[in-house]
């Protein structure tokens, strides 16, 4: 008889130490899953920040690199419209160019180089602009830096670029131009933008640059709405020429514009 009893609380107490270690188990795993969840959100905010569409391509008056027998510039027509500036002043016309075939000794890959008529901006795959002069505001600064402002009223309305970053050094370099100016090295980059009566909006951000910086490239109105658009140069890198547009037609409720497309060519050797 005591065989038995002992029998039996020997194989409830193993019985216990198995249902201990089972909730153990259960925490455990509970536990882990948690991380695992925050990365997957995480990824898709990544995704989506960077898999912007366009809603119509633009293309620069430069060269293109071939891959696979394949060219971007290939795609250019007498269609499109050019953005170009003549005397001081802005204009959208039909694309007027020529194009040269060429041979690329970095890449080992063919070539093709759009070359203007006219002192071009960007060729924008959108026929339905209006053609003719377009009403444009002059860049007194094209590098907006971190905890800087900058102001342009148009129509009476007042659109204020504000930058914030982290500067990391500054140094005074030489323009094409043969002039001197300041150059800061940034990282975290963010320029909002307010419009109006609109709430303060991200405009763009970038996370590093390499030797380069945002610059804004055109101030005025490209779709005849009477709001203003802007044309960003925003190389990451020195090899890199990217270009963004950003376009108020297209704009959603509440916002003062919308990036609508961004063409990036890649020069590295």
């Amino acid at each position: 008889m005591k065989k038995l009893v002992v029998g039996i609380v020997l194989i409830s107490i193993l019985l216990s130490c198995k249902d201990s270690k089972e909730v153990k188990i259960e925490k455990t795993v509970g536990v882990s899953e948690k991380p695992i969840v925050k990365d997957s959100v995480q990824k898709e905010e990544e995704v989506s920040d960077g898999d912007l569409k366009n809603d119509f391509d633009i293309l620069l008056p430069r060269s293109y690199r071939s891959y696979e027998g394949e060219n971007p510039a290939a795609s250019l027509t007498k269609a499109w419209i050019d953005l170009y500036e003549q005397n001081g002043e802005y204009y959208l016309g039909k694309a007027d160019y020529k194009t040269e075939k060429g041979f690329d000794e970095c890449s080992g890959d063919s070539l093709i180089s759009i070359i203007p008529k006219n002192k071009s901006i960007i060729f924008m795959d959108y026929p339905s602009l209006k053609l003719g002069k377009i009403q444009s505001l002059k860049i007194n600064k094209d590098k907006i830096w971190p905890t800087e402002k900058v102001t342009y009223i148009f129509n009476n309305i007042n659109y204020t670029l504000r930058a914030e970053g982290k500067v990391l050094s500054s140094e005074i370099v030489s323009t094409d131009d043969n002039k001197e100016e300041v150059f800061k090295k940034v990282e975290n980059y963010k320029l909002y933008l307010t419009a109006g009566n609109t709430s303060e909006k991200l405009l763009l951000t970038e996370q590093s640059f390499n030797d380069t910086f945002v610059v804004l490239l055109f101030v005025g109105d490209i779709d005849g709405d009477g709001k203003l658009d802007f044309v960003f140069s925003a190389n990451r890198d020195y090899e890199e020429e990217r270009v963004i547009l950003f376009l108020s037609s297209k704009a959603k409720s509440g916002e003062a514009m919308k990036r609508v497309s961004e063409v990036a060519v890649q020069f590295d050797c």
